[in-house]
């Protein structure tokens, strides 16, 4: 909003005039004087002033510090960033480096601007450049960031937005049936007992996957953690779209 500065706007005083003697001789002439503040001298400093007025835009870097556990998609969608996690890497390329999935608690990046008006002198800003400037504020309110529970319903729906930024198929049902069957439920659930882990590839989490599926069909964005809840649900998920068409085609061991 536009600065308010403390000032004093000169008064327009009505045409001063004054009788002075001038001495001629014996005689007086009686002669009009025009005083310094009258209407005419008035006039023009009184309209400079809200010509002078103007509102100087000004560009602020909206920045964030990861926290534990935190995702490039996960900031994303609380910052309302304009599309999804992929355009927050690229904005932020130059501090996370090469792999979007590798960002540590305490890393600073940039999830967006603001605009800001600010008087370009100490003038009574006019009624057009209030509205103007009220209306530029009015812009970067902030969204309401969506959040989610952490239990299983939670993890599902966030998983699903996940699925829904990169074309990934499949139904809160589908994952819900699948997870109970697998797991029932258990992120740390892990199988120590079947071929795979005979052959040293142990099924994990909510939806038992293998270490070399969930790094073929890992999600960019999500943890690269196989025990992460959201990020196996969406490698699963992923691996399913890949194989069967989706989640929901999935009835059994796959």
């Amino acid at each position: 909003m536009a600065a308010r500065g403390k000032h004093r706007r000169p008064k327009a005083r009505s045409l001063t005039r004054g009788v002075v003697a001038a001495g001629t001789g014996g005689a007086a002439l009686a002669l009009p004087i025009v005083g310094a503040t009258g209407a005419h001298a008035a006039a023009q400093p009184a309209q400079t002033a809200q010509v002078a007025q103007a509102a100087v835009p000004q560009v602020e870097l909206v920045t964030y510090k990861v926290a534990a556990g935190d995702t490039l998609s996960k900031i994303a969608r609380k910052h309302a960033t304009s599309g999804s996690w992929k355009t927050l890497y690229q904005a932020n390329r130059a501090v996370i480096g090469d792999n979007p999935s590798m960002i540590h608690p305490g890393l600073t990046l940039t999830v967006g601007t603001k605009k800001s008006q600010k008087s370009a002198n100490k003038t009574k800003p006019t009624t057009a450049t209030t509205q103007t400037t009220k209306s530029a504020a009015s812009t970067v309110t902030p969204a309401s960031a969506k959040t989610y529970t952490n239990d299983l319903d939670g993890w599902i729906k966030e998983s699903l937005d996940v699925m829904a930024q990169n074309g990934i198929p499949g139904s809160y049902d589908g994952i819900y049936r699948n997870v109970m069957r697998e797991s029932s439920g258990n992120p740390l659930a892990i199988n120590n007992w079947d071929s795979n882990a005979a052959a040293g590839t142990p099924s994990k989490g909510l939806l038992q996957v293998i270490a070399p599926t969930f790094s073929t069909y890992h999600v960019p964005g999500t943890a690269l953690d196989a025990f992460d809840p959201v990020a196996n649900i969406t490698a699963a998920c992923n691996y399913a779209a890949a194989r069967y068409g989706s989640i929901d085609n999935v009835n059994g061991p796959y």
